[in-house]
């Protein structure tokens, strides 16, 4: 009798005990996007803005400097891709900076950097001075370059850390866009003023950097490096999706420093080394398997998305753009603003999809929309510069492919390389592993828009983006081979996915099934005690 009221009260819907026991067969609830942490992203990523207002402004600047100082084509290369190899130098050294000083003053200093080479590039007199100037605003694009993508992924959970890792590569296609913008609204201004208004106006941004780094919170990752426990477990708190996750993400961070488990005091003794100590030696000269295989992973993303092209389509749109027909100065700068938004419209796009598609389909099927638009605008330009009359066809296509191939580059190739070297390399080697990728992004960036327009000379401008072409299809079938999924997974366990550059799948899954085995005995062994 009693045992029917029981279960007459137990399907009571009023009743608190049934409330309970329908609520678990809720489905699980994703966790909402950390507010703090995408607030601090944000900020953090405002330092890649300076990289992306240089690229743009020079796009439609270097016309006027051309004209106003009476350079050559070379002397025009050397101008606009010598700031790439000049932010090697402010990499290299961010590196090492951001481990000494930590993540958020190194943002301080790279806005403060290119506040003054932004200066001195308004302000100058010749070409000499000008390049002068250049070098000073290079160092300052090497630091955000680094830092932004690092800190990011320092202070971001693991279930969204894709999408706020490539908010550095959205803030450079703003920056791209504000540069096109400002070409276009100071393009009406006397020749000798226009460009140096363009130049000068990029030390706004720096300014507004060095303030927010004043709300932002130092890297949790830093903090223990440190022995600063307590102010990277508050981060964590504020950072993390639920307080588990925070406990998880410091024990972690914990045992990647060499710091015992047991140890929880706020501050904690750590070994202190010279800055860089051994994480070189550890890189190139007797690396581990899964550190080569990252290091190779960390350096080829950042080669072949400069290689293939993008800042040569972006530094020199006006040029394709006459090279395709259109001659009206207003008309050409009107026509890099389109690439600038369509550039800003799909990376906002790409953020969305990093933690829900995975970083391997998107790259692969941005990498794919490249090589087919690299192609077809290879083939129409080719097809302008061979025909005697216009051919309407063929214009449209060669501007619709630019718009394509950047959409495609955004999508894609533009935020993962970002997104994927900041978050491969493990705790101890990340500064400077970051740092080299940074370095060949420019190294290889500087070759592209230093020489594209002698290449383009060469071997035509439709030749040269066959040759972009090809390259992208390498890249395909590099990224296809050796790059394993990261999405989900903590920076603390990305060593595991990597080892077997060509063989990464079939070690993957040998380690799966250990997993499931070891799984289903540790089950079995519980039923057992239950039993």
């Amino acid at each position: 009798m009693s045992a029917g009221l029981n279960s007459d009260r137990d399907v009571n819907p009023g009743h608190p005990t049934t409330d309970k026991k329908l609520a678990d067969f809720d489905p699980v609830k994703k966790p909402k996007r950390n507010k703090f942490a995408f607030a601090c992203a944000i900020l953090a990523s405002v330092a890649s803005i300076l990289l992306g207002y240089d690229i743009g402004v020079m796009s439609g600047a270097k016309d006027y400097i051309q004209t106003d100082f009476k350079l050559s084509d070379l002397q025009v290369g050397l101008l606009v891709g010598t700031l790439n190899w000049y932010s090697l130098f402010g990499s290299a050294a961010a590196g090492v900076t951001s481990d000494w000083i930590g993540r958020r003053y190194t943002i301080v200093v790279a806005g403060a950097i290119f506040f003054v080479g932004a200066l001195l590039m308004g302000f100058s007199t010749n070409y000499a001075f000008l390049m002068v100037a250049r070098f000073v605003a290079g160092i300052g694009v090497g630091f955000a370059l680094m830092i932004a993508p690092v800190y990011t992924a320092e202070v971001s959970p693991a279930s969204s850390r894709g999408f706020l890792t490539s908010f550095p590569e959205v803030f450079i296609n703003a920056g791209i866009l504000l540069g096109y913008l400002s070409n276009y609204a100071f393009s009406k201004l006397p020749t000798n003023l226009g460009w140096r208004v363009m130049l000068g106006i990029g030390a706004v941004p720096s300014v507004f950097l060095a303030l927010v780094v004043l709300a932002m919170p130092e890297s949790p990752r830093w903090l223990v490096m440190q022995g600063r426990l307590g102010d990277a477990r508050k981060v964590l708190d504020k950072t993390s999706d639920s307080k588990e996750e925070s406990q998880q993400r410091l024990s972690d961070i914990k045992e990647a420093a060499g710091i015992p488990q047991d140890c929880n005091d706020d501050i904690v003794q750590v070994q202190k080394k010279s800055h860089g100590q051994g994480v070189w030696k550890e890189l190139f000269i007797h690396p581990t398997r899964p550190v080569r295989h990252i290091l190779i992973c960390g350096i080829g993303i950042h080669f072949f998305q400069q290689a293939s092209g993008i800042d040569a389509v972006v530094l020199y749109s006006t040029d394709i753009f006459q090279k395709a027909g259109i001659t009206s100065s207003s008309h050409k700068l009107l026509a890099t603003v389109a690439v600038g938004f369509t550039k800003t419209v799909f990376i906002l796009v790409a953020t969305f999809l990093l933690d829900r598609i995975g970083r391997r389909p998107l790259l692969l099927s941005s990498v794919g929309g490249m090589v087919l638009s690299l192609s077809a605008l290879g083939f129409g330009l080719t097809m302008i510069d061979h025909s005697h009359e216009k051919l309407p066809w063929a214009v449209a296509l060669s501007i619709a492919m630019v718009l394509a191939f950047v959409a495609f580059f955004s999508i894609g190739m533009g935020p993962i390389a970002w997104v994927y070297s900041s978050e491969i390399f493990p705790l101890r080697l990340r500064a400077q592993g970051t740092g080299i990728g940074v370095a060949i992004n420019r190294v290889t960036s500087g070759v592209i828009s230093t020489t594209f327009l002698m290449l383009y000379k060469a071997i035509s401008i439709g030749g040269a983006f066959f040759l972009f072409a090809g390259i992208a299809a390498v890249a395909w079938v590099f990224f296809y081979a050796c790059f394993p999924e990261t999405r989900g997974r903590t920076l603390e366990d990305m060593e595991v996915l990597f080892g077997n550059l060509i063989g990464w799948r079939s070690a993957l899954k040998d380690e799966q099934k250990k997993e499931d085995v070891h799984g289903g005995n540790e089950g079995q062994i519980q039923m057992g005690t239950k039993a």
